[in-house]
């Protein structure tokens, strides 16, 4: 899924971006962006065992080099007809500009070409920001999953999963 995406109608004053296989060339670079985005970050060995499971990784970056600024990344696992959305995230200086949206447009395209036919997620109950881009990109609410993922590092309690779909 190496391709250029020219900026989105919205995102005129952007620069040309492009998808990257996720690889351990980059795992240092997302891991501060993953750490630096939730309370409870992915480790290196999810990402690590995502790469060797071969899950669909791609890498938003503003460049082709290395050097790049990491717009933002998504993890998805294919199963039979479905795609599963495990991790899609945006570095926080680029938030708000519609890179989640490019991405899951991206991951809807891909899927489409494994033969999917739905693209499932779950996103915690407080995270009404993704929900709304999620809804915007055409998801709908299946399910509630009660208290599915722990809470913030000062709490020791949980919080529910929203289970949401994407027809294709």
């Amino acid at each position: 899924m190496n391709a250029i995406l020219k900026p989105l109608p919205l995102l005129a004053a952007q620069p040309e971006v492009e998808f990257h296989p996720l690889t351990t060339d980059w795992l240092d670079r997302v891991l501060d962006i993953e750490n630096a985005v939730y309370p409870h970050p992915w480790s290196r060995a999810n990402f690590e065992d995502s790469i060797k499971t071969g899950y669909q990784m791609q890498v938003l970056t503003t460049e082709s080099t290395s050097n790049s600024e990491i717009l933002g990344y998504f993890i998805a696992m294919k199963g039979f007809e479905e795609v599963h959305l495990l991790n899609i995230t945006v570095a926080e200086s680029f938030q708000r500009q519609g890179w989640a949206r490019a991405m899951l447009e991206a991951l809807a395209v891909w899927s489409r070409g494994q033969g999917a036919a739905w693209l499932w997620l779950e996103v915690r109950g407080s995270n009404e920001r993704a929900q709304q881009v999620y809804k915007a990109q055409g998801f709908k609410l299946v399910s509630v999953r009660q208290d599915y993922y722990p809470k913030g590092p000062k709490s020791n309690g949980r919080e529910d999963a929203i289970v949401m779909s994407l027809k294709l």
